[in-house]
């Protein structure tokens, strides 16, 4: 459901997927004007989705297994995701982390009166980072959890200085400290703030006569993006920006410092790390091992919503129990 970053992500995903099938693609545009890879499938309006509802009596030869919804958090997500669950089995990126329990519960009663499976929040953070945060805080219950983001566009962050007058286009980076990050892995547990564990650097391309300082301000003092960060703008041309800053790469940290012993003489330090090429590309990949897992649970019963702490793990390879022990055990 949603042919954008995410979608087109999807699609290729379930190209490298051999257990499994892109059997439509809806959408709220034109379904003319949708083109996408795979020429035997059909683009559809999301106006004729419950022809395809095995809830709503879809036939079996149309009916879809998994319905993977590649809206955004901000509005997409919280009306979508309820909406679909009763009909279908869903996944969802819905990546909002305060409004997680509430877009739950709503999820929750539309997919148990239904009886279907709906996965919430996959992707990588929230995500692979929660999965890497609970086994390393169940692990070692003594200890501090750091989470760095970066190097890598912050979407929402870009779009954000993009609404600045007078600028034309924007890239946002979110940068890790170094110093944070070395003295984080010596397993000294330091107290961070928000201002000492990430920077943030700003591209810009402004109008032609725009005011670069009052643009500059704006930016470094704009409240809930950039005001409690240490914040660089670069003023740079159009063509530098297609040529340089045209993807969307990201990646992060999770890292758990820890003592065990009788009297916790001894530290660990756990680290989970991410460089991505292509943010929703990576999204799009897990979103497509979680619908495998989506697929499995509804057949085993456990329907209503869901998180990637209530998958089990052999649930998301194709790979079956007696192959997984034999190659990755």
């Amino acid at each position: 459901m949603g042919y954008g970053n995410l979608g087109r992500g999807v699609e290729c995903a379930i190209k490298q997927s051999p257990d499994m099938e892109l059997a439509a693609v809806f959408t709220r545009r034109n379904p003319d004007d949708v083109k996408i890879l795979t020429e035997s499938v059909k683009v559809h309006s999301v106006d004729d989705i419950e022809q395809f509802s095995p809830v709503a009596g879809a036939s079996p030869d149309k009916a879809i297994d998994v319905l993977i919804i590649c809206g955004g958090s901000a509005t997409d997500l919280p009306e979508q995701t309820p909406k679909y669950a009763s009909l279908f089995n869903v996944v969802d990126s819905f990546d909002t982390h305060a409004r997680i329990p509430e877009h739950f519960g709503n999820v929750d009663a539309a997919s148990r009166g239904a009886r279907t499976t709906a996965v919430i929040s996959a992707g990588w953070d929230p995500g692979m980072f929660s999965v890497t945060r609970l086994y390393s805080e169940s692990i070692l219950p003594v200890g501090s959890t750091y989470t760095f983001w970066g190097k890598g566009v912050s979407q929402g962050h870009s779009d954000a200085v993009r609404r600045i007058e007078g600028v034309v286009d924007a890239r946002q980076y979110t940068i890790p400290v170094e110093a944070a990050l070395d003295a984080v892995r010596s397993g000294s547990e330091p107290d961070l703030t928000t201002r000492q564990k990430h920077t943030r650097e700003v591209f810009v391309v402004a109008e032609e006569g725009a005011d670069k300082e009052r643009i500059t301000e704006e930016i470094v003092t704009m409240k809930n993006y950039f005001d409690e960060y240490d914040t660089t703008v670069h003023f740079i041309g159009a063509e530098e920006m297609a040529r340089d800053h045209s993807g969307i790469p990201h990646g992060g940290f999770v890292i758990r410092s820890g003592k065990t012993g009788w009297d916790e003489e001894n530290t660990h330090v756990v680290e989970y790390k991410l460089a991505l090429d292509s943010n929703p590309e990576f999204t799009s990949s897990v979103l497509v091992a979680i619908a495998r897992a989506t697929y499995r649970m509804s057949g085993a019963g456990m329907h209503g919503a869901k998180t990637i702490f209530d998958i089990p793990p052999a649930y998301l390879s194709p790979k079956s129990g007696e192959e997984l022990r034999a190659t990755m055990l």
